[in-house]
């Protein structure tokens, strides 16, 4: 069987089988496939993965499947980027990624990122932080830990080892990594804190648009709102996830019946308009702003933070 390290721009012309190393076992089967198939992009990744192209161990598979060692996959040939024309991002680009780097160690690297830019690349974005990050740092083997919403600032976490990532997801899974954001949302939700306990469910729209809803067939979803300040009649607060679903915070909030401001998803028009002119907010009000875990078998703690993006300050406090 091939091994699954081939040359970053080998001949795809025709069905390959690839065995899954054991230090692979664990990953998602778009990121192996991100990873075997240097330069596809993810539109080409999901198709392949949507019409059964990609079998593993002769079965069709979803892009979230988790490989095993040993697992077979049979990957269709596909065309490439040409090694020596290399898409590469603006140098201000580049720049403003690097400087939203706020903690690196030899396991991990932590960005602040900045709203507006994509968690990866996808869907009309050409860069998202990870293709922008292997750019600046192409002999590093970086690899996403889990994701932001393009609209979110805040902790983004990468791996710079391979074991780093499994235990880390590992932690993920088992509900040990402890995430809290800070967000506003609409009116006021009482002084009393609480509990948003109920199931998500992915879908997409006629027109594409991938979206979330409460349905009790969907993903068991835990979230914790605790207000911190009433400002201009509106509740900042932090919430305390317990599952990472997509758009979690956003869609539990507007269960309350208080929308996460600016919102222009699931929130409200009108609402959001006001806060524009009052406060000048522009984008959604949600940032991803502490995590804390342990690696090395719980031996080495992690407290990692980022401030309330200025942006979001400056509203909050034009609203006081």
């Amino acid at each position: 069987m091939a091994a699954n390290k081939p040359l970053a721009h080998e001949p795809t012309g025709g069905v390959r089988m690839v065995s899954v190393s054991e230090d692979r076992a664990g990953q998602r089967l778009d990121n192996f496939l991100l990873g075997l198939l240097k330069g596809a992009p993810r539109s080409i990744i999901y198709r392949i993965l949507r019409t059964g192209q990609v079998r593993v161990n002769g079965g069709r598979a979803k892009p979230e499947t988790r490989l095993q060692s040993g697992d077979q996959i049979r990957v269709p040939p596909v065309r490439l980027p040409e090694a020596d024309a290399p898409e590469r991002a603006p140098q201000s680009l580049l720049e403003r990624i690097g400087s939203s780097i706020i903690f690196e160690d030899k396991l991990l690297l932590v960005l602040d990122k900045p709203s507006g830019i994509a968690t990866h690349g996808g869907s009309g974005v050409s860069f998202g932080a990870i293709e922008l990050l292997r750019q600046l740092r192409p002999e590093e083997p970086l690899e996403l830990v889990h994701r932001l919403d393009r609209d979110t600032s805040g902790l983004l976490v990468l791996a710079k080892k391979r074991s780093a990532l499994t235990e880390l997801q590992g932690l993920i899974r088992a509900g040990k990594l402890e995430k809290r954001y800070l967000t506003l949302l609409l009116g006021d939700i009482g002084e009393k804190s609480r509990k948003v306990d109920v199931p998500l469910r992915k879908f997409q729209l006629q027109g594409g648009e991938r979206m979330v809803r409460v349905d009790p067939e969907g993903k068991p979803s835990v979230s914790h709102f605790k207000r911190l300040q009433l400002s201009g009649g509106h509740s900042f607060v932090e919430v305390k996830i317990d599952t990472g679903r997509t758009h979690q915070i956003r869609v539990h909030s507007q269960h309350l019946g208080h929308p996460v401001a600016g919102d222009e998803k699931y929130g409200e028009r009108e609402a959001n308009r006001a806060l524009r002119e009052q406060a000048g907010l522009k984008r959604l009000f949600l940032h991803a702003a502490s995590l804390r875990f342990a690696l090395k078998d719980g031996s080495v703690p992690y407290v990692l933070n980022a401030p309330l993006a200025e942006d979001l300050r400056a509203a909050l406090d034009r609203l006081v």
